[in-house]
């Protein structure tokens, strides 16, 4: 797609022209690192003193391809991530792709891959073609999730054509602010949607800190009430609970790309100690030292224990007793 220039996605071209074609040492580091699913990433692991690693296909996933090709990748990549799983099953555990651009189908294949393949819920790697999942269309997918027990795992992506313009004219349009766009919005979109009104006991897990958005649950609470007691948009309705109330039930947050004190402190204060959980951007930020300096944070050993391991176990019905302590 890159080669022949098929994908009519600004993003996508940039991002993965980026790392996929790439000669700098930090794209090849990327993808050898990215494709291992075996000794390297272990390696990796134990040099940073990482015991378990939680797998999930990265942006775009399997969402900018015609459908029929994403259903079938979607499949193909679960079958293939489960056998990484089965192999080291203490080291490993990983969600499942799926393509979004086929409700019906996304939903038999999350069926599978939990029912059959033992994954631990899905990935969805933000839009899927300038659409979001706050369209009702996608809900299906939502409703199997709840139903399954499992959580799904909104992953950000660069932003689609009808926001990345003045992003990626300034080189902003991926991690370092673009993904914090795209897929806080997103958030947003899905809480004052209805989603979690319809779906109450479904958990869904952003990375980077919520991108952002627990420093602004103040402001979301007082704009969103003005914005629905005035009827000033047609499309904002009145909720069941206070945008921050989702925030601190229905959704996890990890420390991807995050490793800093003061931000992960403050996302505790305010979304809850029980819904932040340690997490590395592995392979794009690989930063050995990074578990050491986050177990230097002035908390409890009980909340250390909950950040670094029983939170995700919560949230992902991770197995990880008789692991060692590397």
């Amino acid at each position: 797609m890159l080669k022949d220039g098929s994908s009519n996605d600004p993003g996508f071209e940039s991002l993965w022209r980026h790392y996929g074609l790439g000669s700098s040492e930090r794209c090849i580091a990327v993808r050898e690192r990215m494709l291992d699913i075996g000794e390297r990433r272990i390696g990796d692991m134990d040099a940073a003193g990482v015991d378990m690693q939680l797998l999930l296909l990265t942006t775009p996933g399997v969402q900018l391809l015609d459908t029929e090709t994403a259903v079938a990748l979607a499949a193909a990549s679960n079958d293939q991530v489960s056998q990484a799983v089965r192999k080291h099953p203490d080291r490993f555990a990983a969600l499942a792709a799926v393509a979004p651009q086929a409700p019906q189908a996304a939903v038999k294949e999350l069926e599978r891959a939990v029912a059959r393949l033992k994954l631990k819920g899905a990935v969805i790697n933000s839009h899927t073609n300038g659409e979001y999942l706050d369209d009702r269309k996608f809900w299906p997918i939502f409703e199997a999730a709840e139903a399954l027990d499992v959580p799904i795992y909104i992953h950000p992506n660069t932003p689609p054509r009808e926001m990345i313009g003045p992003l990626l004219a300034r080189g902003l349009d991926g991690a370092i602010y673009g993904f914090a766009v795209e897929c806080g919005m997103h958030l947003l979109t899905l809480i004052t949607s209805g989603v979690f009104d319809r779906f109450p006991k479904l958990q869904m897990v952003f990375g980077h800190l919520g991108e952002g958005l627990p420093f602004w649950q103040f402001r979301l609470d007082f704009m969103h009430r003005a914005q629905v007691s005035t009827k000033r948009y047609e499309c904002l309705k009145p909720l069941k609970r206070k945008i921050s109330d989702y925030m601190r039930e229905n959704v996890y947050y990890t420390t991807s790309g995050m490793a800093w004190e003061p931000a992960i402190m403050f996302t505790r204060s305010v979304v809850g100690a029980d819904r932040v959980l340690y997490a590395m951007d592995y392979p794009y930020q690989y930063v050995p030292e990074e578990v050491t300096a986050m177990e230097r944070m002035p908390v409890t050993d009980a909340d250390k224990k909950a950040f670094f391991q029983t939170n995700a176990e919560e949230v992902f019905k991770l197995v990880t007793t008789g692991l060692s302590q590397r």
